[in-house]
């Protein structure tokens, strides 16, 4: 709504107008150093192979190989959205006036299409910095019924995964971590609406989440650290073929070497998309 150069209002009158502070239309966002890109690379890395290290382990791992200290590596990793899977102390933490429902899944198989769906983040690394990818995953079949990425943690790219996946089906049971975004009134609001069973994960239980940290595995290591993304379009253009991939040509050992879409009885689309453009579109000047 504002207009550099207009001849008869000034920028500050209108930034008045606006009751936008007039100095921060001359901020410029400092990108991270190439050091924190390097660690939080490193950090996804190991995290990835050993989703039960903690903050103390990483830190002693990363210090055989550069200098960093565990404060450094805690908030980092609380940046990044990640926490060590065994017990004890955590950096992902519910909003203390979140709600926290029962974990669902214990002794319960998903038995077919749309029983047991999860949804979680992972951390997407750039060659000068970093996106987020939400996912939400048919345990049975292992389809990627929707998925989003965004440059930051912001809940909105987790509503509109979750918006997305329920216009294609409602399952039975909806499993997540217990992170502020899975307990936000926003995101339980869409759920219940869509009665839907509601299950968190319990607190350092390593193996409740387990299809998807099997999934972001697969992902990375098929796609994202073999290509080193230049910018979030590229990013975008290379976990859009892949996920197109996965889901309904990637052979699949757990499903008899079925791709995925063939055991959730998915129609393969015309183009391989999951409908995230416009997100990403909205969040980046795509270059």
């Amino acid at each position: 709504m504002l207009e550099s150069g207009h001849p008869q209002v000034p920028l500050k009158a209108q930034a008045e107008l606006l009751e936008v502070s007039y100095s921060s239309l001359f901020y410029q966002p400092v990108p991270p150093s190439p050091r924190e890109v390097a660690i939080k690379h490193r950090i996804d890395r190991i995290y990835i192979d050993h989703p039960y290290y903690g903050s103390r382990r990483i830190t002693v791992v990363l210090s055989r190989e550069m200098p960093v200290s565990r404060p450094t590596v805690q908030r980092y990793m609380r940046e990044m959205g990640i926490s060590g899977l065994a017990p004890g102390p955590n950096t992902s933490k519910p909003a203390p006036e979140h709600p926290i429902y029962p974990y669902l899944l214990r002794n319960v198989t998903a038995s077919s299409p749309n029983h047991v769906w999860g949804v979680d983040i992972t951390y997407i690394p750039l060659k000068a910095g970093w996106l987020y990818l939400v996912a939400v995953l048919d345990w049975f079949s292992r389809f990627i019924v929707s998925w989003r990425l965004s440059q930051t943690l912001e809940l909105d790219f987790v509503l509109q995964a979750v918006d997305e996946a329920l216009l294609q089906a409602v399952p039975k049971i909806w499993n997540s971590d217990q992170g502020s975004h899975f307990t936000s009134p926003q995101y339980l609001d869409r759920l219940l609406a869509a009665q839907v069973q509601i299950s968190m994960d319990g607190r350092g239980r390593a193996r409740d989440n387990i299809f998807t940290e099997r999934l972001w595995r697969t992902v990375k290591y098929e796609e994202v650290y073999l290509h080193e993304y230049a910018s979030p379009k590229e990013a975008y253009r290379g976990l859009s073929q892949y996920i197109y991939f996965y889901n309904y040509e990637r052979p699949h050992q757990a499903l008899d070497y079925q791709p995925p879409a063939q055991v959730y009885g998915a129609c393969t689309p015309h183009t391989p998309v999951v409908h995230s453009t416009q997100t990403l579109t909205n969040q980046y000047t795509l270059n």
